[in-house]
């Protein structure tokens, strides 16, 4: 390696005192093999794309320091409307005063064009769980959910209601082989889908170290509220799926796109805040202009990761289908928690977030569960404009998470299942069916919005055992 002198740093854009003596120190010691040529092509690269070189060791310090250096981006400060815009909201009576705060807040922004709340609805962060919110050429990550393209997925199998009681053991095995659940881990066989090599994944520096546990995790289901199960659907004479109208078995999930879809939003979110200031009370709700570099990749990541939600569906269906010998009549999936380029009523164009509600244009299938106990529905939308077409994503939980751990027993919900003819394998009572909405009480707040196709109910239930 030739003498490198500060001076060679400046021309290639290391201006800071501190840096130079960093990287000529660096340099000296672990860079002694390369010539003083490779070496400027290899700093000038850094200095020009410092997140590419964050893993490696010998020049994460250098990357780090550039990081560390490079200038805050500039925000706008935004004050809110003086009035709401129109929000429709449905089964007012059953939803808390937090949710619908939220929901007034979001309806103040200055990029918000229309809104609707879902009967399901209750608190979240920035926007509410159930809410629905078009905004003019911005897009808000918090308004999409930490779990993008969260969704659900139903294959329906032509198979009588005895299938379920005659090969219960084997069943049950199969949940437990070919799902897993929760933050770590994965399933024992590694699974392949396309959507590993989306070349989105290189050409966005964040992304890389985010491919490896993506791959570990595909196929697996989250904790919370996500759940594999075997059930009963009764499809309804005249349903649109064109099927006879029969009691099939059917499986159900409900899972999102893992840490991949968590470290996104984190990301974006943090960008959006930085960028775009609002009053405290709104500041969770900040957005990123769809012109934007920040926001144009949000939208692709955000499209990566529901994609990646699709792909953790995919394997779930096909690994059980195929160890129980089955196979599917039909598959009905849908997105909640994601942003659509939709066009309004009046014709504008608009980014629509659905943070908890499930899209229903007229003629959309959708799936509307309730609880471990309760049934869930397979809809088909109305294409009501008042909803920004669309419905709840569920029954929506009437207590948090620790009020229902606090109210319910092991053994009382042990009870609740027993008399629902329903097996739970994992689960906790944070789940236990009291702690959502009366699913009956939500679906007849909104058939202005849905057509009902049929009727799921769960028999072997698999979910996260904390």
């Amino acid at each position: 390696m030739g003498n490198l002198k500060t001076k060679d740093l400046s021309k290639i854009g290391y201006h800071n005192d501190q840096l130079r003596s960093l990287v000529i120190g660096i340099a000296t010691k672990n860079f002694k093999h390369h010539s003083k040529s490779q070496l400027l092509e290899l700093l000038a690269q850094i200095m020009l794309n410092p997140e590419s070189f964050l893993e490696n060791e010998l020049t994460a310090k250098i990357a780090e320091k550039i990081i560390g250096k490079k200038e805050q981006p500039t925000f706008q400060a935004y004050e809110l409307k003086q009035e709401p815009v129109f929000c429709k909201t449905y089964g007012s009576n059953g939803i808390e005063a937090s949710a619908k705060k939220q929901m007034e807040v979001a309806n103040l922004l200055p990029v918000s064009l229309q809104a609707a709340l879902m009967p399901d609805a209750h608190m979240g962060f920035g926007l509410p769980i159930g809410g629905v919110l078009a905004t003019e050429n911005a897009v808000i990550p918090y308004a999409v959910g930490m779990d993008i393209g969260c969704r659900m997925a139903l294959s329906i199998i032509d198979e009588s209601n005895s299938f379920l009681s005659r090969f219960d053991y084997q069943i049950k095995q199969a949940l437990r082989n070919h799902t897993h659940f929760g933050m770590e881990g994965g399933l024992e066989i590694r699974q392949e889908h396309e959507v590993l090599d989306s070349p989105i994944f290189n050409e966005i520096p964040f992304l890389k170290p985010l491919r490896g546990k993506a791959a570990r995790q595909l196929g697996t289901s989250g904790s919370g509220n996500h759940f594999v199960e075997f059930g009963e659907i009764e499809l309804l004479s005249g349903n649109t799926l064109g099927l006879p109208a029969k009691k099939y078995i059917a499986l159900l999930s409900h899972s999102g796109s893992r840490g991949l879809g968590s470290a996104i939003a984190r990301h974006y979110t943090q960008i959006a805040m930085n960028s775009c200031k609002l009053p405290r009370h709104a500041q969770q709700l900040a957005w990123l202009d769809m012109d934007s570099e920040a926001g144009q990749e949000y939208w692709l990541t955000m499209t990566l990761a529901g994609d990646y939600a699709k792909a953790c569906h995919d394997r779930i269906h096909a690994n059980l289908l195929k160890s129980l010998g089955l196979s599917a009549l039909q598959l009905v999936e849908n997105h909640h928690n994601f942003a659509w380029k939709e066009t309004l009523a009046d014709g504008r164009h608009a980014i629509i977030h659905r943070k908890g509600a499930t899209p229903a244009h007229k003629g959309e299938l959708g799936i509307i569960p309730g609880s471990m106990t309760t049934p869930a529905y397979l809809v088909s939308g109305k294409g009501d404009p008042n909803s920004l077409n669309s419905a709840s994503h569920g029954a929506g939980r009437a207590m948090s998470r620790q009020k229902a751990k606090d109210n319910m027993t092991v053994s009382a919900m042990k009870k609740m299942l027993a008399n629902a003819n329903v097996s739970l394998i994992g689960g906790t009572v944070e789940e236990n069916p009291s702690a959502y909405k009366d699913i009956e009480t939500v679906i007849a707040a909104q058939h202005a919005l849905i057509h009902i196709e049929g009727k799921f109910r769960p028999r072997i239930v698999r979910m996260n055992k904390e």
